[in-house]
């Protein structure tokens, strides 16, 4: 697939909803989790996480967003993002294994945004919106060989991947005071007992997270009073300024 490419319609609305940026700790959670990217986090951003994420992923939604070929901006951002990680082992961030966990925890957050804020999608909805994540990883020039065909095979690779690859090592202890207590952007807002309550299940194993009834409760608020203030505001209000017409 060209590089020059554009996200379909059933993409670009989550991926251009504010509530998508809004489940990101859950996704990042999972990263530092990660050696290799855990490893790469704590090399290049160490006390700027959010900071980081703020560019990286803003951009990714206009790239997503835009007729721009994502190709040559995927290389040369990541190409020297390379060493090794707490268990000597080498890794690069366009490594096709590496790359596609970071992009799995971002697709994992889309869905479960979705649940989370609403509206929630159908399973056929979630195939033919994972079947566009797939088009979407395609574009950025990485290898997708080991990239999981259908929905249903994506979620056997997280479940798997979740459990074998993550390890609470140095680097992601040092990182998840950031990870779990946003210090900018739009997640800097995020209630702390919300952001317990929406890590994964691993997440919450390996971090030692035990959400009481009261986090659960903070993230059903935060879920209702956002789907309020979005409907009672203009429509663009929703949108991530990189992905508005």
């Amino acid at each position: 697939m060209s590089g020059q490419w554009r996200a379909g319609d059933l993409l670009r609305r989550p991926l251009g909803d504010r509530c998508f940026l809004l489940l990101l700790p859950r996704a990042v959670g999972l990263q530092i989790l990660h050696p290799a990217i855990a490893a790469a986090l704590q090399e290049h951003a160490p006390n700027r996480l959010w900071s980081h994420k703020k560019r990286a992923i803003t951009q990714m939604i206009y790239m997503a967003c835009e007729d721009r070929d994502m190709r040559s901006v995927i290389r040369n951002a990541h190409e020297h993002v390379t060493g090794y990680d707490e268990y000597g082992d080498r890794y690069h961030a366009l490594r096709p294994e590496i790359f596609l966990f970071q992009y799995a925890t971002y697709v994992d957050a889309l869905m479960t945004a979705s649940a989370t804020f609403g509206p929630r999608l159908s399973e056929d909805a979630r195939a033919q919106l994972y079947s566009e994540c797939c088009d979407w990883y395609r574009s950025h020039g990485i290898s997708d060989r080991r990239l999981p065909a259908t929905w249903g095979e994506f979620t056997d690779y997280f479940d798997t991947a979740c459990a074998s690859e993550l390890h609470l090592g140095t680097a992601g202890a040092a990182l998840a005071e950031q990870a779990l207590h946003p210090d900018t952007w739009i997640v800097r807002s995020l209630p702390r007992a919300a952001v317990r309550a929406m890590q994964h299940d691993r997440a919450k194993e390996l971090l030692g997270i035990e959400p009481a009834s009261a986090d659960r409760l903070a993230l059903r608020t935060l879920a209702g009073v956002t789907r309020v203030g979005f409907a009672v505001s203009p429509p663009w209000i929703r949108r991530v300024p990189q992905a508005r017409p």
